[in-house]
């Protein structure tokens, strides 16, 4: 392993350039300083803790002859062992295999095999989704939360699992995702995919050592890996986790006690604090309401200081990626002059491409190109200036694991990454995402129909929590996820139920065909009982309701 000494790094960005470096750099520089723990301070290490315990974990394995370039998996909920777990894989030249807690038995089954996997890191909470395959197959399984062996293979006691310090092209992780079209793919990242990240946040919005990090999405996705886990570290800051599922109640009582100046989160979470908290509480008070309608500017400062003390008073970056926006939400956060930011980004890109720093949003957009990141439109529409957003750059990944073809259909000789997203640019050099290339719906005219634009206007609509718009036998469908309070699906009366669920069908249909253009107009509404089936970036994943029926609609053909 190596050995540095102590001492002031100038010109960071030319000495950080692999994972192996980011590790020797701060745990050295930063020794004395908190790298992690739970918000109640709790099973934590400082920097100096954790480079012993990463070297400990490294050694153990090295005697079960898992050397450089062998694959390491994670599969557990968040907290401190697992940057402990992918550290001392990624470190000293192995590879990390982070899996989404989400997760079922067959896909971590799926995983495990087509990755060759030999060590696995896995919390209780996760021992259920092990198939007793797999359990054999593998070379030594740890309990992430005790560091404890739950199965060696003793005649793997070779003491011959030889490390290495990783170059930049080495390989760092592999990440499988399906996104919402439900190919699954094992994204291949190297160190210099993840450090360029690290350069990119760092310019985006600068942090330190002072810095506190509240994690709450998943750390097996590329968004928070690399900016809550991966960039904290390269600042010498401290991230704490929750030890229970983030509800509402135990996410704003963290808040309160870390006090995060950085958070990452999905649209998901600021859209649901809007919704359900911040537009009732005007709208119940004659007060606020009539600010709104006289003194806006004031009422939006005020309940941007409610809002901004509610996550704890001291918080200055709140990063906001995965799926847009709603632009009636992001224009109440710019208006509250809450410290938002927006990034653009996919796992094969590590993940950031695109960003609008804090102050610098525009409502709608998904800014500039990160820094040292290409990005250009292809196949430009001449009307609607809309065209496929190419990306180039450190950032892009090397290719899907063992999987050629698909890697060169969307990597060019030249190096562009086809994200298969559309966007349009506007005379400042920012970027709009219309819409996902395969979503995109053809309408009878030959005019591009965005579904997402759709589901929008219908989300907008009091008392409907999601939707998903789609094409059936050439109409639009919008299958919609009511609030339960305003759906009783146990209803005692069946015709009382089905006169109310017809008025709200009725009602969205109303709205949102006055509100989207001719060829958007949509010809019926379905409701769904469950919510939707999503991405650990909660994205609908639409391949799984491509050819789906609401529940309404199999009642009424069950009634008949």
């Amino acid at each position: 392993m190596r050995l540095y000494t102590n001492r002031l790094w100038s010109n960071k960005e030319n000495i950080v350039t692999t994972l192996g470096k980011l590790f020797d750099y701060s745990t050295i520089t930063f020794a004395k300083k908190q790298l992690s723990c739970y918000v109640d301070g709790t099973s934590g290490y400082t920097y100096a803790s954790f480079r012993h315990k990463c070297l400990d974990l490294s050694h153990r394995m090295s005697r079960f002859g898992i050397k450089a370039g062998d694959k390491v998996a994670i599969l557990s909920q968040n907290m401190p062992n697992w940057t402990l777990a992918f550290f001392s894989a990624t470190a000293f030249g192995r590879v990390a295999v982070p899996i989404l807690p989400d997760s079922s038995e067959s896909e971590v089954t799926n995983i495990l095999t087509h990755s060759g996997t030999k060590v696995l890191f896995i919390s209780q909470r996760m021992m259920p989704k092990l198939s007793k395959e797999c359990f054999d197959k593998l070379t030594m399984i740890i309990d992430i939360e005790t560091l404890d062996m739950i199965k060696k293979d003793d005649t793997a006691f070779t003491c011959e699992g030889w490390t290495m310090n990783p170059q930049p092209d080495s390989l760092a992780a592999i990440i499988y995702t399906s996104g919402t079209s439900g190919k699954a793919k094992g994204v291949m990242l190297s160190h210099r995919n993840l450090v360029q990240n690290i350069i990119e946040a760092s310019y985006a919005q600068p942090a330190g050592r002072k810095d506190r990090w509240l994690s709450i999405l998943p750390m097996s996705h590329t968004y928070e890996m690399a900016l809550s886990m991966l960039y904290p570290i390269y600042c010498g800051a401290c991230v704490y986790y929750i030890q229970k599922p983030p509800t509402p109640s135990i996410l704003m009582s963290a808040m309160k006690t870390v006090r995060p100046t950085v958070m990452c989160a999905v649209p998901l979470i600021i859209e649901k604090i809007y919704k359900s908290s911040i537009m009732p509480t005007i709208e119940k008070s004659r007060v606020l309401s009539w600010m709104k309608e006289h003194t806006p500017r004031l009422l939006y400062r005020l309940v941007g200081r409610r809002l901004k003390s509610s996550f704890g008073g001291k918080l200055k970056f709140f990063g906001i990626g995965g799926s847009k926006l709603d632009p009636v939400v992001e224009d109440f956060l710019k208006r509250a002059r809450f410290p938002y930011a927006i990034g653009y980004g996919l796992t094969e890109t590590a993940p950031l491409i695109t960003n609008a720093c804090v102050g610098k949003t525009v409502v709608g957009s998904i800014g500039v190109p990160a820094h040292n990141v290409e990005v250009k439109l292809v196949n430009v529409n001449p009307e609607t200036g809309e065209g496929e957003i190419y990306a180039r750059g450190d950032n892009v990944m090397l290719g899907y694991y063992k999987d050629p073809e698909r890697t060169r259909s969307v990597i060019t000789d030249d190096g562009w990454f086809r994200t298969h997203d559309l966007a349009c640019m506007d005379k400042k050099g920012r970027y709009y995402i219309k819409g996902r290339l395969s979503n995109m719906i053809v309408g009878a005219s030959g005019e591009n129909i965005y579904p997402e634009e759709i589901e929008q206007v219908i989300n907008s609509v009091e008392g409907v929590n999601e939707s998903l718009v789609m094409e059936r036998d050439g109409k639009l469908i919008a299958l919609i996820k009511f609030d339960d309070s305003i759906i009783n699906w146990d209803q005692a009366s069946e015709d009382i139920f089905f006169e109310t669920l017809q008025a709200r069908k009725k009602a969205v249909l109303d709205f949102v065909n006055k509100h989207v253009s001719k060829q958007s107009k949509v010809n019926d509404v379905e409701v769904v009982k469950e919510p939707f089936e999503k991405t650990a970036t909660q994205k609908i994943r639409r391949y799984k309701y491509q050819h789906a029926e609401g529940d309404d609609k199999k009642l009424e053909d069950k009634k008949k």
